[in-house]
């Protein structure tokens, strides 16, 4: 055997020889390898072998040897180590060497390394193959990417239960708000179809107002999928949500929608061409009887704003802005002469064509806002739900009576709003809450009129009175089954932050809009993406007031509301 050259070894591997494949190498039958040379030594321990063959017996017990191979690579050769290929250097010794593969019957055993960084397994890989494998450039390796599988989810299979059917006069459109629960819940998160991506001041802060920009022109985007959607499933009415350009009517950091002009026309025009129907619907913030002179300037660039976005659309006189009273602040007469100095003083002609007024289900009915539409000429939009809640004297038949008049002297085509409170409601802060769809159409409904529908499934609400009633021919696939159980709570957003000081106030009116006359800039309009506050109305007013109202007994909140103290 030839003299142990010293050398950096950065595997060892225990193997089994054969005395015939010594005597193979010595007379040189076998060539080593021309880029490994392999160093073995032999070490017999006969007492070992002894102490076996006593105790077992057998004759099939074979001597131990242990081989410690060291490999030794040529500088231009390549060791693979944990999956990555480097060049190594190191001393070539020029004595003969028994190869690892010259005994076949060997088999290699892995020792466990002595350090992270020293690989336990090496084994010689030619520079071919780690050309073949992403190639090397000048000893370095490029490490292929593995592709990532995307996994293609199955739409699930949806159980639709049978629904009861319904007899009905009813020829006009029935419409939703905002958001498309089929579109929104696509999966991947990727695919989600929707109009109310918004942010917070401190995002603006952090990126920018393009950043915002950016925001508004996917929503519209995503709007042009909405109304081709509803054209697909015979919806031909819908509420835009007002979150569509976040913090646009914002005193600091609000802009014009000109920017995004071009795709606005091209929202507009494709929802001309298939005759739908678009409205819009501010938020409870928008206080036009509001006892802050801040507050109504508020209001104003809210629907300004709205405004400019039917407008750059191309909408018609059909796309009107709801809103309701607002507060009454302690004197409801004093509150009604604020609206109507602020509709016909300090409303641009735009905006006040667009303007109509709904009655509410705490502070004004649709008996206290009809006297004053008659007189500014501004159509009532009449809400049923609302009215079961804080009804008029005079009977829904004789008020929609006297709103169409209004409706039809301004040419506009007459609207109403329907929606359900939740199964097992009973006190009025229980009532206030949506249910999930609606199980009948009002005996007093018009024959042609647009009908929304408040309801928390959206777009299924429509489609189920559709089935109900047959008014349209529905698409299985688009329908989704309902919830097993309802809540009796409101799912919709609460300030907490302003609960607190409202419980306080028992008396006074909801005035949600002082906080953005506040320093606190992140309280105003700082919502979260998955819903929008033109769906405010889903949920009641203010939720400030939940926590105010919720221990009066319902007799006497009924007498402060009629009497003007709320």
């Amino acid at each position: 055997m030839s003299e142990v050259v010293p050398m950096r070894a950065h595997a060892l591997r225990s193997i089994t020889t054969t005395k015939a494949a010594l005597d193979q190498e010595a007379e040189g039958s076998v060539e080593p390898l021309a880029s490994t040379v392999t160093q073995v030594h032999i070490h017999r321990d006969a007492a070992e072998v002894k102490s076996r063959r006593k105790s077992k017996g057998s004759a099939t017990a074979a001597r131990k040897v242990k081989v410690e191979e060291q490999t030794v690579v040529h500088s231009e050769g390549t060791v693979k180590t944990k999956g990555r290929q480097k060049s190594k250097k190191t001393l070539v010794p020029d004595s003969k060497v028994l190869p690892a593969e010259a005994d076949g019957a060997s088999r290699p055993l892995r020792q466990k390394r002595k350090r992270k960084d020293a690989a336990s397994d090496t084994e010689f890989a030619p520079s071919s193959a780690s050309a073949e494998a992403g190639g090397t450039n000048d000893g370095e390796t490029v490490k292929e990417k593995k592709k990532r599988i995307v996994k293609v989810r199955e739409e699930p299979v949806y159980i639709i239960p049978d629904v009861e059917k319904k007899q009905t006069t009813f020829k006009g459109r029935l419409g939703y708000a905002c958001l498309n629960t089929v579109l929104r819940n696509k999966k991947p998160a990727t695919e989600s179809i929707f109009c109310s991506r918004t942010c917070r001041i401190d995002s603006i802060k952090k990126n920018g107002m393009e950043w915002v920009k950016a925001l508004g022109r996917r929503n519209v985007e995503d709007l042009l999928r909405m109304i081709q959607w509803n054209e697909d499933n015979n919806i031909k009415f819908m509420r835009l949500s007002s979150e569509m350009f976040p913090f646009a009517s914002h005193s600091k950091y609000g802009y014009s929608l000109e920017y995004c002009s071009e795709i606005l026309a091209k929202a507009g025009a494709l929802a001309n061409k298939y005759g739908h129907r678009l409205t819009v619907h501010p938020g409870q913030y928008t206080q036009l009887g509001s006892n802050k002179p801040g507050v109504i300037d508020s209001a104003i660039r809210e629907l300004d704003y709205h405004c400019q976005m039917l407008d750059l659309m191309g909408i018609g006189p059909d796309g009107v802005m709801v809103v309701h009273g607002g507060g009454v602040y302690e004197d409801k007469s004093a509150a009604l002469a604020r609206i109507k100095h602020t509709v016909s003083q300090r409303l641009a002609p735009n905006v006040r064509a667009r303007l109509v007024l709904e009655n509410d289900e705490m502070c004004y009915n649709a008996e206290d806002l009809l006297p004053l539409c008659e007189e500014l000429e501004i159509p009532l939009v009449f809400d049923y739900h609302h009215d079961q809640i804080y009804p008029s004297s005079i009977p829904p038949s004789e008020i929609i009576a006297r709103a169409n008049a209004i409706f039809a002297k301004r040419g506009i085509k007459p609207k109403q709003h329907l929606s359900e409170p939740r199964p097992g409601a009973v006190t009025v802060m229980e009532r206030r809450a949506h249910a999930d769809r609606c199980e009948n159409l009002p005996p007093d409904l018009p024959d042609d009129m647009d009908l929304m529908i408040e309801a928390k499934d959206k777009e299924q609400a429509v489609l189920h009175l559709y089935r109900m009633y047959d008014l349209q021919p529905v698409k299985h696939e688009s329908l989704r089954p309902p919830a097993v159980n309802q809540t009796k709570e409101t799912k919709g957003r609460k300030s907490n932050k302003r609960a607190t000081g409202q419980a306080k106030k028992k008396g006074k009116a909801k005035d949600a809009k002082e906080s953005e006359d506040s320093e606190d800039e992140g309280d105003q309009f700082d919502q979260s993406p998955s819903e929008d506050k033109g769906q405010a109305e889903d949920t009641g007013s203010d939720g400030d007031l939940k926590v105010a109202l919720d221990n009066l007994e319902d007799e006497k909140l009924r007498a402060n509301l009629v009497d003007g103290t709320f």
